[in-house]
């Protein structure tokens, strides 16, 4: 007999059993009832009982935590009948007319797939036409085609590199170029403090000086002949001096003046620039009245790809379509316009982002499939909204770097949390932010019964990053195409928020790769120190001797003995440039500094000193002064700026 046969007999005595007592009398109820209130009134089942259960090698575990434990994953398992979440379209009419248009007039597979390669041949096209026409700047007369240079190119680069008193960073007058600079160059900030004689500068761009005849702080007018020091960035200067536009880029010349002295800070165009009192030896200047046009391509750009990508959305039906086609789009924009990597040319540029592009496609497979976007885009016929909440949120996660600028985090790390302003109260609005977000995304999953399974994973996640941190010598860095990755399972639900959080996670992702490539999870302590203090032991200098003459005045520096023999030298810096370096094994070895100026000079000069290892300087104290009145002024304990490299890429120019 089959199990059919086995199951009708069973309804046969139910239903036998179930006439039986139909047809008792009352008697028989009250027995039944009896039997129930004595059922009901008996003891509870004695805990040590209880305790021969499943939980049995639990009960060293209170049992007040272990019911509370036990009600808990009863909860996470969620209701009896779950349910995966489907969005119901709202005005369904509207968002399902481009499917309408589709079957109507495409509604064949084959058709729609050459209107497919058609659209995206028409996209490329369009795309490159406009970036051709946005990389063509007029030639100025006298100088010829405008060099591209970046929003961190300098003449005088950081950590020495120029050389004792600067001659490998020659000519410091009568030399120029035409340049062209990059949009949103007043984003592009030094990263850790860099001396400017006693001042810090960090988190901002490093202009230094800038128009002298003007108390103006506004971008109504520009003063004649604006003069920069010859460590600013030229196109951050270039937007103070109101040469080009922070918003559209653009060309101008750029001349060297020589050494000049008495750069005024003043605040013009949105960059805030720096006051120095003393002498530099390299200053440059914008010549005035230059006929060129140039203007960046990227918002032009930008334009393009949202409108391509918004009609692939709309009329998109297959989920790996809408994603993979928009992956891609928003991948290459963010790229070549939007946030590119520092580049020289642009072959250069194009060559970068492709090697990135290939292994980002993988990882755009390995999202799509295996990692929730295929469950939550499958199905999902609300086109209009599909487009506002996934591509708008991809779209705000690729311009993270206009879209969430106002954070004042540059990095995840701790160093910067603690140094730049702000950045731990912003930290602890943004966990309070993803803590609500998890919270409910928690509900969802447990209502569609599958909370245990992303428990289990995220726990896997955590225990992941914990053997990270206790790995020795390597630091934990969550890069935020790192966090993109971590966070993109818990969206693996078809609800507007998952739509919205998972287009933004993938914006996020898009942007962290094709900016600054798959950094490593893990990195040494020196990967992260940039150009950050080293920490190192600073020269004890001994009370200088000065004297004060008729016609010229000297100051004459010593110092105490090394604290090691690691160390190799040391190193002097007045107004920020190198001007003398000895070695204490040298045969010439000098034990003594000494610095000439004129009698008659009414100027501050900054004086700061570091040891040598090799031919690599440490840390350098902070600056004392040498003040106009021939006194000295101690400088503060502590070490100073830097010495190393701009963590963006600071480039010197080299044009003559």
């Amino acid at each position: 007999m089959g199990d059919g046969t086995i199951e009708s007999e069973a309804r046969v005595v139910v239903a036998g059993v179930t006439g039986a007592s139909s047809s008792s009398d009352a008697a028989s109820l009250e027995e039944v009832d009896v039997a129930e209130t004595e059922e009901d009134s008996s003891p509870p089942t004695p805990r040590f009982m209880q305790d021969e259960g499943p939980w049995k090698k639990w009960r060293w575990v209170p049992y007040s935590v272990r019911r509370v434990l036990r009600a808990t994953v009863r909860w996470a398992h969620g209701p009896p009948n779950p349910r995966p979440y489907k969005i119901d379209p709202l005005f369904p009419t509207v968002q399902h007319a481009p499917l309408w248009l589709l079957d109507r007039y495409l509604p064949r597979h084959r058709h729609r797939l050459w209107l497919v390669a058609a659209y995206a041949v028409v996209w490329i096209v369009t795309y490159a036409l406009v970036m051709r026409e946005g990389l063509v700047a007029t030639e100025i007369d006298g100088w010829g085609e405008p060099a591209e240079v970046g929003c961190g190119s300098t003449y005088w680069v950081s950590g020495n590199q120029c050389g004792l008193d600067g001659n490998d960073c020659r000519p410091f007058n009568n030399s120029g170029f035409a340049f062209r600079c990059p949009a949103n160059c007043e984003s592009y900030h030094v990263l850790n403090p860099r001396a400017v004689g006693r001042q810090e500068v960090i988190y901002r761009p490093l202009v230094v000086g800038g128009p002298r005849t003007t108390t103006a702080t506004t971008s109504s007018t520009v003063a004649p002949d604006p003069v920069y020091r010859g460590d600013s960035f030229i196109c951050g200067a270039a937007i103070h001096a109101g040469v080009i536009s922070n918003s559209k880029g653009g060309c101008g010349v750029v001349n060297l003046v020589g050494r000049q002295e008495n750069f005024v800070a003043s605040t013009r165009h949105g960059i805030q620039s720096i006051g120095f009192d003393s002498y530099f030896p390299l200053s440059f200047t914008f010549d005035e009245g230059v006929d060129c046009s140039s203007r960046d391509p990227r918002w032009a750009l930008l334009a393009v790809s949202v409108v391509f990508t918004t009609f692939l959305s709309v009329f998109a039906t297959s989920p790996a379509l809408f994603f993979f086609g928009n992956f891609i789009g928003i991948f290459w924009n963010t790229g070549l316009a939007t946030d590119p990597p520092s580049h020289s040319t642009v072959p250069a540029l194009v060559s970068n982002v492709v090697g990135k592009f290939l292994p980002a496609m993988f990882v755009a497979w390995v999202m799509y499939d295996k990692m929730g976007v295929r469950r939550t885009l499958h199905g999902l016929a609300a086109q209009i909204e599909k487009t506002v909440l996934w591509l708008g949120g991809c779209w705000v996660g690729a311009l993270t770097n206009y879209t969430f600028d106002f954070i004042p985090i540059q990095r995840l790390t701790p160093h910067d949390l603690q140094q730049q302003p702000g950045a731990r109260a912003a930290l602890a609005v943004i966990i309070v932010v993803l803590v609500a977000i998890a919270s409910s995304q928690v509900w969802f999953f447990r209502q569609e019964g599958r909370l245990i399974r992303y428990l289990k994973l995220y726990i896997l996640f955590g225990v992941g990053l914990l053997i990270c941190l206790a790995l020795p010598d390597l630091n934990l860095r969550i890069h935020h195409y790192i966090l993109a990755l971590l966070l993109l399972p818990g969206t693996s639900m078809q609800t507007r928020p998952a739509l919205l959080y998972q287009g933004l996670l993938v914006g996020l992702f898009i942007n962290g790769i094709a900016r600054w490539g798959f950094d490593s999870l893990l990195q040494t302590p020196a990967a992260l120190q940039g150009d950050a203090q080293l920490g190192s032991p600073l020269p004890s200098i001994l009370a200088p001797a000065i004297t004060l003459g008729a016609n010229v005045s000297t100051i004459v520096f010593r110092w105490a003995s090394p604290p090691g023999p690691r160390y190799d030298g040391i190193s002097v810096l007045v107004n920020d440039v190198e001007r003398f370096r000895s070695y204490f094994e040298d045969e010439g070895y000098v034990d003594h500094f000494t610095w000439v100026r004129d009698a008659d000079a009414q100027i501050n000069e900054y004086f700061r000193f570091a040891y040598m290892e090799g031919s690599q300087s440490d840390d350098y104290t902070k600056a004392g002064v040498w003040n106009v009145r021939g006194e000295w002024e101690q400088m503060e304990p502590g070490p100073s700026r830097v010495k190393a490299r701009a963590l963006q890429g600071e480039e010197r120019i080299v044009k003559t």
